[in-house]
């Protein structure tokens, strides 16, 4: 069976170093791997110090690599698809230039890794495929990209299939554009991408590993992009600290030390119960063969990369009539408080906090009552003319 890692994060926190490395190491342990970069500002040929191109090449043994191009995928593998997309869009009164940039659908860019995703799984012809992905709030297209792409097959076009089958031969004579190809096309397209959805959410072939730094922004994206990973399904092994600085007795360090230290605490309370491997500072430019070998060996010591790190309940949202219940993982018996502010979640036992970022949507209701049971903490989320009325226990 075919592993995939998918490795998300905020831009510049490192993720490419760390998928690189990861890759590197499982090619060396003997796995067929390759490591692919759907991040339109692509940094995966400098970490690795080769050569990349838009089609996988051989970077190291049993490893090749490749740089997704949006562009250069449409034209090879969708041309009738492009082709009906430009004619839309000059239909609208679109200038010819104009039209060629969008002739991509929304998303696209996402869409063309997951269809590269979805033929090299297919073909098995990797062992294990490690995608560096775009930063975080693109990594999250890809949970509602099939819905996307519905909306294009049955709004966005002036025909519907029939129409296109009826008129298709016709347009092709008079504009040379096959219509009804470039439409059969885009159905394909969201076929396929509805099937590797249902593998990038079954947890025993996907895992996707969250990098990030020990700073504030950083956590706070973090955190945002692991709650709508977990609400989608998707299963989440492990979280990735990169570039802890290690302890020194320089008096210059002794604030930012300080301060990683309480983030290091943050992190470790935010995340749990997942595995947090860390990533010490190497106080230089990280790129080629020799430096990723010895990134790995810091991020995973004796542990197999492609393993699954960490398997068990997450987070679930469900509504309940106008309401909605959260349910949380909770090892405990009791909890002190339980308070939500805008989109955070602040659970309290003790003397200790876990905070978690909520979906958006919830911000808009309040939390009224819990309950503790089962190995979960249950919050019932109501609106909030319901709050004052009479707060309601799951």
């Amino acid at each position: 069976m075919t592993r995939i890692l998918l490795f998300t994060g905020k831009g510049g926190v490192g993720k490419t170093t760390c998928a690189a490395a990861t890759a590197l190491r499982a090619a060396a342990s003997g796995l067929r791997t390759l490591v692919c970069s759907s991040d339109p500002a692509h940094s995966l040929a400098d970490a690795l110090d080769r050569e990349l191109g838009p089609e996988p090449v051989s970077v190291a043994e049993r490893l090749d690599a490749q740089e997704i191009d949006l562009y250069w995928s449409m034209q090879h593998y969708w041309a009738n698809l492009r082709d009906l997309l430009r004619l839309v869009a000059r239909w609208q009164g679109v200038p010819e230039i104009a039209a060629e940039e969008l002739a991509a659908l929304p998303g696209m860019g996402e869409g063309s890794a997951l269809l590269w995703l979805d033929r090299f799984y297919h073909e098995r012809r990797y062992d294990l495929i490690v995608v560096d992905s775009a930063p975080t709030g693109e990594t999250l297209t890809f949970l509602t990209l099939p819905q996307a792409t519905e909306w294009w097959l049955t709004r966005a076009f002036p025909f519907q299939r029939l129409a296109m089958q009826t008129v298709g031969y016709a347009v092709r004579k008079a504009t040379g554009v096959p219509l009804d190809r470039g439409y059969a096309e885009l159905r394909t397209l969201f076929e396929r991408l509805q099937v590797i959805h249902k593998v990038l959410a079954d947890p025993d072939v996907t895992s996707i590993r969250v990098v990030l730094n020990p700073e504030r922004m950083v956590i706070r994206e973090a955190r945002r992009a692991w709650t709508y990973l977990q609400v989608y399904g998707y299963g989440v092994d492990a979280v990735i600290v990169n570039r802890v600085v290690p302890a020194t007795d320089d008096p210059a360090w002794s604030a930012y030390l300080e301060a990683q230290a309480g983030y290091l605490e943050e992190i470790a309370g935010t995340f749990a119960p997942l595995p947090i491997l860390t990533v010490p500072h190497r106080r230089r430019e990280v790129f080629g063969m020799g430096e990723l070998a010895r990134i790995a060996d810091d991020l995973y010591g004796g542990i197999d990369p492609c393993a699954v790190l960490y398997r068990g309940p997450t987070l679930r949202i469900e509504p309940d009539g106008d309401d909605y219940l959260l349910h949380l993982p909770f090892p405990g018996d009791r909890v002190t408080s339980v308070t939500a502010a805008g989109d955070r979640l602040v659970v309290t036992v003790g003397g200790q906090r876990r905070t978690m970022a909520l979906p958006s949507y919830l911000s808009y209701y309040r939390a009224a009552g819990h309950v503790i049971g089962g190995g979960r903490l249950t919050v019932r989320f109501v609106r909030p003319a319901e709050t004052a009325a009479s707060p309601r226990q799951p």
